[in-house]
């Protein structure tokens, strides 16, 4: 008999359930990393495949970045679109999460616009970053929108805020949960895995590049595509990111022309 994990959230805005259970769907259909399953969902409510935990392991982490790289493979439509057929809103956290069916043309106009400028905004409107601070993360983000930095890669399909919490370590490996599921680069999902820290990430990242090469110079790019978790957490958790957030900005600022390319 299959074990059921309720989450409810009584003050969920519209949307809210159904978006992450609109994510993980979109995610289970590329066939690549494993997700866990939605059995129900309604608002305020969703109910998930009790996951049993286990230990991280070299091989599971193997087998992982090789069935990343098949989900990052399986596409979007375009940067920025929402996950599947989903119309209703995007979260990512307890933030929202710009989606649009028509999608971007340019990844880095995209980014800049819809990933790090609107939290870096509303994270300067409570007080945790301005100034010159905030004037560096909006260089970089005038640099991204200006496509210095596009490298032509397709969208992939993006679990979009893949932190080591959200990737569940079972007796059969790696499994996904809690997306903020849309189109979008595949090296932002890679970057925020290293951003607050994954088990034998080395060993994600060399079975990810052995299924799915990596552009070089990605190692360099990191800063770039932490730029919009690092935001988000400015927004949401206040100025103990905004050190975090400036440094990145500095990085993109200081990658040579043409570094994505």
């Amino acid at each position: 008999m299959t074990r059921v994990h309720t989450k409810r959230r009584p003050d969920a805005p519209p949307g809210f359930f159904e978006a992450e259970a609109a994510g993980l769907r979109w995610l289970a259909e590329a066939d690549g990393a494993a997700v866990v399953a939605v059995l129900a969902v309604e608002p305020g409510r969703i109910d998930l495949e009790a996951l049993d935990i286990g230990r991280p392991s070299a091989a599971h982490a193997r087998g992982f970045g090789a069935a990343l790289a098949a989900t990052h493979d399986a596409g979007a439509a375009a940067f920025g679109v929402p996950p599947g057929e989903w119309t209703g809103p995007t979260f990512i956290g307890q933030q929202p999460l710009s989606t649009r069916p028509e999608g971007w043309p340019a990844w880095g106009a995209f980014y800049a616009a819809e990933r790090v400028l609107p939290y870096a905004e509303r994270a300067a409107r409570r007080g945790s970053i301005g100034g010159s601070d905030l004037r560096v993360v909006q260089e970089a983000c005038a640099r991204l929108a200006g496509g210095d930095l596009d490298d032509g890669e397709p969208p992939a399909r993006l679990h979009g805020d893949l932190w080591n919490g959200n990737l569940q370590w079972t007796d059969g490996g790696a499994v996904l949960i809690d997306p903020a599921a849309s189109g979008g680069h595949r090296e932002t999902d890679l970057a925020m895995l290293a951003l607050f820290g994954c088990p034998f990430l080395a060993e994600v990242y060399a079975a990810y590049d052995a299924a799915h090469p990596l552009r070089p110079g990605w190692q360099d790019r990191l800063g770039l595509h932490q730029l919009h978790p690092l935001a988000v957490h400015a927004a949401s958790h206040g100025p103990s990111y905004a050190a975090p957030l400036v440094a990145a900005a500095r990085s993109v600022l200081d990658l040579p022309a043409g570094a994505a390319g």
